[in-house]
């Protein structure tokens, strides 16, 4: 798991200091960074997710490779929903929702054509692995 999280410090540095030239793309698939209010710190916490685009929303899981427990960065949009991200050389202010019911049902199976280690992930935990939606928000 250290080596998960230094690997993530890394590529968030990069992203950053190329302006998202490298590291906009991860083993062929998208990645934005996701920045989140710290739910116990109230600082800003920086992540690298691959995501899927649904329209003009952006769409995450919060897979954390089928851990048993959600990662600190849903459970900081769980505490406040927005949040800021960088796709690219784009960024904008964004409030997460939780995909569910039809939404979900629309969303799953595009998750899993899109990264098939998604079904893996949810078969290793009992936990329900969050559908995150990234909305825009209006300026």
């Amino acid at each position: 798991m250290a080596s998960w999280h230094w690997f993530g410090n890394l590529h968030r540095a990069v992203y950053r200091a190329t302006n998202g030239r490298v590291g906009a793309q991860l083993v062929g698939r998208p990645m934005l960074l996701l920045t989140t209010t710290g739910r116990k710190s109230g600082a800003p916490r920086t992540t690298p997710l691959s995501y899927l685009r649904d329209g003009d929303d952006c769409v995450i899981v919060a897979s954390n490779n089928g851990a048993d427990r959600h990662p600190a960065w849903w459970l900081n949009l769980e505490a406040s929903p927005n949040a800021q991200i960088k796709v690219g050389r784009d960024g904008w202010d964004v409030e997460a929702v939780v995909a569910s019911g039809r939404e979900y049902d629309r969303l799953w199976p595009m998750l899993l054509d899109y990264n098939p280690q998604y079904a893996g992930y949810a078969a290793k935990t009992t936990r329900s692995i969050p559908v995150v939606i990234l909305h825009r928000k209006e300026s």
